[in-house]
């Protein structure tokens, strides 16, 4: 239920952002989300719409693009893919478990379109 306290916090960003430009609704907020969190779209919706009622962001669509985790060996440098599926935490070049997360577990407001 992390995802109420997120998207509450995003709703207020959203509308500093949108009361500073003067817009008169949110249409639209596109977000970037590493593909690594825990967060889920469909909840994060439902929940941006539980605390927008009665805001301008009321009825905004959330437009989320996942960004790809790439990991980094500390050992060789070598950087690769990971996936929930395969959940290696070693180098696939040299098999050192000693790597670092690249990409993957961003969070963060690309741009905001209004009305």
């Amino acid at each position: 239920m992390h995802e109420l306290s997120i998207m509450s916090n995003i709703l207020d960003i959203v509308l500093d952002y949108a009361g500073r430009g003067g817009a008169r609704r949110v249409v639209r907020i596109n977000l970037e989300v590493g593909q690594i969190s825990d967060l889920i779209p469909e909840w994060m919706q439902t929940y941006f719409d539980f605390v927008s009622k009665d805001t301008i962001a009321e009825k905004a669509e959330l437009s989320v693009e996942r960004v790809p985790a790439v990991l980094r060996c500390k050992s060789c440098g070598a950087e690769f893919g990971f996936t929930r599926e395969d959940w290696r935490f070693s180098c696939a070049s040299c098999g050192s478990a000693d790597i670092s997360i690249v990409s993957g577990r961003e969070f963060r407001i690309v741009s905001i379109e209004v009305e």
